[in-house]
């Protein structure tokens, strides 16, 4: 028996909420059970996910009108009033259906006790439009705080965004990329060089990337339609490719070359990087701390060479394991993930500043262990999806100094290669940015062991 899309929204609403699911890997398997055809899917999705990215506006926007504070609100039903709200506020839904399913919702959920409050708060909501209601919650708050409400993303996260736009001369881009953030990214896919080419694929129904040779998206229908999904095309950001291009044509090959994804889990840019070092003839080899994340780099491989050894290991351990081994090596290191704030919509509400300190000192371990690792005269890349400066430049200065590690000039490179000329002069690392190169805003540093 089918079950309607806001209920499928509600559930992933509260899934994530109660149980810390991963709102674009629960969504599918929700749908899957729901038996919603393809447009109500499409409603559910978009229901879902853009609410959880504007939860923090509708939480000012209900706390306005409600009797009683957000805080003291069971968790449940403020996902339910959120749901609404976002109906009311950011979809073309009129008021009163939105008002009268969402009170339904509540009522199959929650019971009769608080249908006369939802209905009270939601009808408060619909008397003004949402940059009316932005307008006042907004009023008197200071310029982060304000850009925090209206754009709906944690005071801690606006700071941090500013502070890396200002390194690259971007500071008056700040509006931009909290917009961006908010807007679902397209499903960006790569043809695997040697297992798939884009030529091959029906012209007039893709767009190729602008920066990457490999990679494409959909102008309509389905990636898991295309023919070879899931073994030579896989669904992968541009700005990820860019980063294994980055390791891999940095340079002249040498013969025999072993290289490594230190941290490979869930196997993305090691599919890429395996299929260039099959190219290049280098011996690849993946690593991945977490066991169901290993099998999954397996999983990834699998297509490419069922051969590939994929290690179970520490990577902070890993250098003492095999020292001076491998001539490139990849640490894509574990961060806050604000580069990717527009594919993972709960992602700016599960971390905090306060982690902000084990993540750095797990990536600086990572990245001695990498060097460790590294043959003198070999190439490693440190990759986060993160442009906070405290796990981007920070981690690297901090290399220089402890390591003697030596930065290459990676910007330089690619802007011939691939950028285009979009990256600022006078800095050796790439900071790529969602609003300037409609990429998540990966960070790329290229050190070199002498």
């Amino acid at each position: 028996m089918s079950i309607s899309a806001r209920q499928v929204a509600f559930d992933l609403l509260n899934k994530v909420t109660n149980d810390d699911a991963y709102a674009n890997l629960l969504m599918p398997s929700l749908l899957r059970k729901s038996g919603l055809d393809t447009r109500e899917s499409a409603f559910a999705q978009e229901l879902g996910f853009s609410t959880i990215r504007w939860q923090y506006t509708y939480d000012c926007i209900i706390n306005n009108v409600s009797s009683r504070p957000v805080s003291e609100i069971d968790p449940t039903l403020l996902n339910a009033l959120r749901l609404g709200a976002h109906q009311l506020l950011n979809m073309r839904v009129p008021a009163h259906a939105a008002i009268s399913e969402t009170v339904e919702l509540v009522r199959k959920n929650l019971g009769e006790k608080v249908v006369g409050f939802s209905n009270g708060v939601l009808r408060r909501v619909s008397e003004k439009t949402f940059e009316q209601w932005k307008t006042i919650v907004t009023e008197g708050k200071s310029e982060i705080e304000r850009l925090s409400i209206a754009y709906s993303h944690p005071v801690w996260i606006v700071q941090a965004l500013k502070q890396a736009l200002i390194t690259d001369g971007l500071g008056d881009e700040l509006e931009a990329l909290l917009r961006s953030n908010n807007t679902p990214a397209d499903v960006n896919l790569v043809a695997l060089p040697g297992f798939a080419s884009r030529d091959q694929l029906r012209e007039e129904n893709i767009e190729l990337d602008r920066l990457s040779p490999f990679g494409f998206s959909l102008e309509s229908g389905r990636p898991d339609e295309l023919d070879g999904f899931g073994t030579g095309i896989r669904v992968q950001d541009e700005g990820s490719q860019l980063a294994a291009l980055a390791l891999a044509e940095f340079g002249d090959f040498q013969e025999g070359e072993f290289w490594l994804d230190l941290c490979a889990g869930p196997g993305g840019k090691a599919a890429l990087l395996a299929a260039l070092a099959r190219q290049a003839g280098a011996t690849f080899i993946a690593n991945e701390i977490q066991e169901h994340r290993a099998d999954l780099v397996r999983d990834a491989l699998a297509a490419i060479d069922n051969k590939i050894k994929v290690m179970n290991e520490d990577g902070r351990l890993f250098g003492e394991m095999m020292p001076n081994r491998f001539n490139r090596i990849l640490i894509d290191a574990p961060c806050t993930g604000l580069g990717a704030l527009r594919r993972r919509p709960e992602a700016r509400w599960r971390k905090g500043a306060s982690d902000l300190k084990g993540l750095t000192s797990l990536q600086y371990e990572l990245l001695a262990s990498g060097y460790q690792a590294l043959k003198p005269g070999g190439l490693l890349l440190y990759v986060t999806c993160s442009p906070h400066l405290s796990e981007t430049t920070a981690i690297i200065d901090k290399a220089m100094r402890n390591l003697g590690a030596k930065v290459l000039d990676l910007t330089s490179f690619m802007n011939e290669e691939y950028l285009h000329g979009a990256l600022p002069e006078g800095r050796r690392t790439v900071q790529l940015h969602t609003q300037r190169d409609n990429t998540d805003s990966m960070f790329m540093a290229l050190i070199s062991k002498p």
